[in-house]
């Protein structure tokens, strides 16, 4: 049964209202820095997993897998290393549609599949907008990555909602504002089964299953064994059907299950954390409606 908990009909159009007096700055600030997530993949750590915020977003995790070896990127306003001599709307590009630009470095190579452009095209244009304000306002670190390898073509599995779109209006219903949400979160690319190599956003919405392996992802804590997505569908025992609200706000901003258990990375606690209340309102009304599966 759908629960709209504290926020209520109000409250959410009270975060809307407030949400927009921001700064375009201040409002990319807040989405690459809660749930969008950017420096969980794009700035560097210490061997304990540690975010190195001198070097914050200028190329972090890395990536070898059987289609790719990647680098995160540096996404400061670096000149030569980073993109500070894209144009707005080249990084929007990037971001929507995992195309860079065709001059400089790398000129024309697509971004690796594991930057999930498939659910950033669902961006609204004044959150794109803000993005690129913010990226444009970090302290550029000269840092270059290693070029990527691709070894098959790059293959991005469609996401519904990113495909439908979302409209300022539509965000005015909450469990829609918590679709949006997810869909720039990014939960489902990790929490759908996974099926021959891509996320199956069709029969496996959020049932969970993908695998996370050390000799796939480096960059985590060197005590980090890998973890496994977990059922986030409304199923009662399989899912998260059978947590309250309170829980499962405290498994996306602390990373522990109810029986006080803890998650592991890649699921960046620390930056969802920083997510509004009402944010978080939104995305537990919205998970209350994904179909129960086991």
């Amino acid at each position: 049964m759908f629960r709209l908990g504290t926020l209520g009909f109000a409250g959410l159009l009270a975060a809307t209202t407030a949400a927009l007096a921001q700064t375009p700055t201040e409002r990319g600030q807040y989405l690459v820095n809660s749930i969008l997530a950017c420096g969980n993949c794009h700035t560097p750590k210490t061997a304990s997993g540690e975010p190195i915020l001198e070097k914050e977003l200028s190329g972090g995790l890395v990536f070898n897998t059987p289609a790719f070896d990647a680098t995160a990127s540096n996404i400061t306003p670096d000149q030569e290393t980073g993109v500070g001599a894209w144009s707005d709307a080249e990084i929007k590009g990037a971001i929507t549609h995992g195309v860079r630009p065709d001059h400089g470095r790398l000129a024309g190579v697509p971004l690796a599949a594991v930057m999930p452009v498939n659910f950033y095209k669902a961006m609204l244009p004044r959150d794109l907008d803000a993005v690129v304000a913010y990226l444009r306002s970090v302290k550029p670190v000269h840092n270059a990555v290693a070029d990527p390898v691709h070894k098959a073509p790059v293959h991005r599995e469609a996401y519904p909602d990113a495909e439908n779109g979302f409209t300022e209006a539509a965000l005015r219903d909450p469990i829609k504002q918590g679709a949006y949400l997810v869909t720039l979160g990014h939960c489902m690319e990790c929490h759908s089964a996974w099926q021959r190599g891509v996320s199956d956003h069709i029969n496996g919405f959020g049932k969970g299953g993908r695998q996370f392996a050390p000799t796939l992802v480096k960059g985590f804590p060197s005590t980090w064994e890998g973890a496994k997505a977990r059922n986030i569908t409304s199923h009662k025992t399989a899912g998260i059907g059978a947590w309250s609200d309170a829980d499962i706000k405290r498994a996306i901003t602390l990373g522990v299950r109810p029986d006080g258990t803890r998650l592991k990375p890649p699921m960046d606690f620390a930056s969802y954390a920083k997510m509004t209340n009402a944010d978080l309102e939104a995305i537990v009304a919205y998970l209350r409606t994904v179909p129960s599966l086991e």
